[in-house]
């Protein structure tokens, strides 16, 4: 048994709900199979295990390298289906992990934020879009709230928007500026 399904067994999605009071909209936009990139805005470190909430099927996650660097937290990160990405270089074999997963219809979950520091400026980067062009993979834009705040004293707000159906395509820069930002207005429409 994975991670994921003993998370599943224990009812960890309940008790996330509980715990941020957690409230769900869209869900239905989460394609029921094949590949997609749910793509949410980045609040908090906890942002993963609360997009969790968002549907029943396990998400992979590119997680920043520097958390694999910790023998323990590498192995719970791995048996949760997490893999590690070198940011701000265009990690070519992350990408081709993730590529290879959406092809094998799997959901990837990425923060195009990068990081979830607030920062004055978080500018949104274009791995998603690219993904998404060089696999034809449809994003999922989401919209998450009150997911820095502390739990039991917040209620944490996620919606889920309809797909952005993508063909695959060179993923140029101009075709992946383009989708980044038709991504970005999306989530912050929702």
């Amino acid at each position: 048994m994975n991670a994921y399904a003993l998370l599943d067994r224990v009812r960890f999605r309940g008790f996330m709900r509980w715990l941020y009071r957690i409230e769900l909209v869209g869900r239905e936009n989460v394609p029921d199979s094949g590949g997609c990139i749910l793509a949410p805005n980045h609040e908090s470190i906890f942002d993963p295990f609360i997009l969790g909430v968002a549907t029943t099927r396990e998400i992979r996650f590119m997680a920043k390298s520097e958390l694999f660097g910790n023998r323990a937290l590498a192995g719970v990160l791995r048996a949760l289906g997490a893999f590690p990405v070198e940011r701000g270089g265009g990690d070519h074999v992350a990408m081709s992990e993730a590529a290879e997963l959406l092809r094998r219809g799997e959901v990837l979950g990425m923060f195009p934020q990068g990081t979830s520091k607030q920062l004055a400026r978080r500018p949104w980067h274009r791995g998603a879009a690219r993904l998404a062009l060089v696999t034809g993979t449809p994003i999922v834009p989401v919209r998450m709230t009150g997911t820095r705040a502390v739990p039991l004293r917040t209620h944490v707000r996620i919606v889920v928007g309809e797909p952005i159906e993508v063909e695959e395509a060179r993923p140029t820069v101009t075709a992946t500026r383009a989708l980044t930002e038709r991504l970005e207005q999306a989530v912050s429409a929702l």
